[in-house]
């Protein structure tokens, strides 16, 4: 137990350590970063849900699609990441009715490529950037460590027995709270006030958060495995550690979308969206 508990905290220290460097630095660095998540998950719900074995040919075009998508993240034009998954997407949905290969394959393009074009717009590349991926980091990982303690201390109703048994509503309560509260704490850190908009954000997060380590969970279980892999000693996969974090990318980044094609403002940053700028 010693060793596993040392392997384990290791681990998270390093993973932490490589995380809050790439973002402290941003630009190329962050960019690396969000690339390499991007393969990573790929990498993972490939293995997951078994497409080497029942769509070799869609794997491989998902390869395809997910490295073009990192490479333009790392070396290319950030604002042609959506455009560039969406394309992807349409013609692995194509390629799926067509051959009628497996539909695990466009899910997997769209959630790998989608997590790391996310991850890169909420960074940007100015101080605000910086900001409001601090802010997404405190209100994931405050949602997570203590939707557990809660959920241990409190227990009661079961909040999805069939996906995730361990999960209860006082946990879920307990972490949006929490990650409400966290969250509000950083931009306090940084600003004189918050507004309103802030506050239902960080609520909307940490509910994405909590609805992507649910959906982990339903494919985990879909496909009876415990880990994503075995990539991080102690910890086990990747998707096992940034599946909340990853949904709350996606819910920041989509609004953000949502909210200049309502308003017109296209150039308005995904950190400009977060702080109302």
């Amino acid at each position: 137990m010693a060793s596993e508990l040392k392997k384990r905290t290791l681990s998270a220290l390093v993973m932490a350590a490589v995380t809050l460097a790439a973002t402290w630095y941003g630009g190329t660095p962050f960019r690396l970063f969000s690339a390499a998540m991007s393969l990573l998950i790929y990498y993972e719900w490939s293995k997951m849900t078994r497409l080497p074995e029942v769509d070799l040919r869609g794997d491989a075009f998902g390869w395809v699609a997910v490295v073009c998508i990192a490479a333009n993240l790392a070396f290319g034009d950030v604002s042609l990441g959506a455009p560039l998954l969406g394309g992807f997407v349409v013609t692995a949905l194509l390629l799926k009715f067509l051959r009628r290969g497996s539909g695990w394959m466009p899910g997997g393009v769209l959630y790998a490529g989608l997590s790391g074009i996310s991850l890169a717009a909420i960074r940007g590349s100015d101080q605000f950037g910086l900001i409001a991926t601090l802010f997404l980091f405190a209100v994931v990982w405050g949602t997570d460590i203590l939707a557990y303690f809660f959920g241990r201390s409190i227990g009661g109703p079961k909040l999805a027995p069939r996906i995730s048994p361990g999960k209860t509503w006082s946990g879920a309560i307990g972490g949006t709270i929490s990650g409400v509260v966290l969250g509000s704490a950083l931009i306090l850190s940084f600003f004189s006030q918050m507004s309103m908009r802030t506050i239902a954000l960080a609520l909307a997060l940490s509910v994405a958060s909590q609805i992507g380590d649910l959906f982990e969970s339903f494919i985990k279980r879909r496909f009876g495995v415990k880990d994503s892999s075995h990539l991080i000693p102690g910890h086990g996969g990747v998707m096992d550690r940034v599946d909340g974090l990853v949904f709350a990318c996606f819910a920041a980044f989509l609004l953000a979308m949502a909210h200049a094609a309502w308003t017109g403002y296209g150039e308005t940053s995904v950190a400009g969206f977060v702080f109302g700028l």
